[in-house]
């Protein structure tokens, strides 16, 4: 028979319940589907099957904040379509690079965005065989963002018509699709942040918010608000993301 400190123990256990386990998320898909453009975006998008990106992808902690550095430079605007596009996937622990060639890509489930210059693709739609999906919150703030917005919509890439051809978004820049991330960059004579946070829903049922806060090395950001002039040492973004 348990000693009364023991049953004193069980007895209040039996009253509270016991801890709760998490809930867990049910997963948005499972199986890949790939996009049905792969011919088209090998060229329109210079897709390699021969080289990997080794661009530094780090995440440091503020607060309950993530904050990921991506270099998505490529090599600078006129060399961008030598290089591969850089891979990344959000983990509970940060996020990091995946470590895949452009065409592999295009079967792989394991990344959720892709980067090159001011073009953020996911993991979806014309872009991948994944179900990645993103809501632009246009006119709100990222502090201000707690929870998932009740009736949102988490759009896929969209980038071609059912011929294939591009869908190029309104920026006028050559060879920018349209891309469900793209209301993070304006395009005033630079590549400028709007500040538009995003919530966007992983594979795995994950939601996280995101907002990418630079775009150009250095004093670059400032001085496009300031100038709205074409400026250099672009493509390394920063991503300040919290799950939801």
């Amino acid at each position: 028979m348990p000693t009364l400190p023991v049953l004193s123990a069980l007895l209040t256990l039996a009253a509270c319940g016991a801890p709760a386990e998490e809930k867990a998320l049910d997963p948005v898909c499972t199986d890949p589907e790939p996009p049905a453009c792969i011919d088209a975006m090998i060229q329109d998008l210079s897709l390699h099957d021969d080289k990997v990106s080794d661009a530094e992808v780090s995440t440091t902690r503020d607060g309950d904040d993530f904050v990921t550095f991506v270099d998505a430079s490529a090599g600078g605007y006129s060399r961008a379509s030598a290089h591969p596009w850089t891979y990344v996937r959000f983990t509970e622990l940060g996020a990091e690079r995946v470590n895949v060639d452009d065409e592999t890509a295009l079967t792989d489930m394991t990344w959720h965005m892709a980067f090159r210059r001011f073009i953020i693709r996911l993991n979806s739609g014309d872009s991948g065989p994944s179900c990645v999906g993103a809501s632009a919150l246009m006119g709100r703030r990222y502090d201000a963002v707690d929870a998932v917005p009740e009736g949102v919509t988490f759009l896929e890439d969209d980038s071609y018509t059912d011929d294939c051809s591009l869908i190029n978004d309104s920026s006028g820049l050559p060879g920018s699709p349209q891309v469900a991330m793209g209301p993070w960059w304006d395009y005033p004579g630079c590549v400028d942040t709007t500040g538009t946070p995003f919530v966007v829903q992983l594979e795995d049922g994950r939601v996280l918010k995101l907002v990418v806060e630079r775009y150009y090395d250095g004093d670059g950001d400032d001085e496009c608000d300031d100038s709205q002039a074409t400026q250099e040492d672009g493509g390394f973004l920063t991503l300040r993301w919290r799950a939801l």
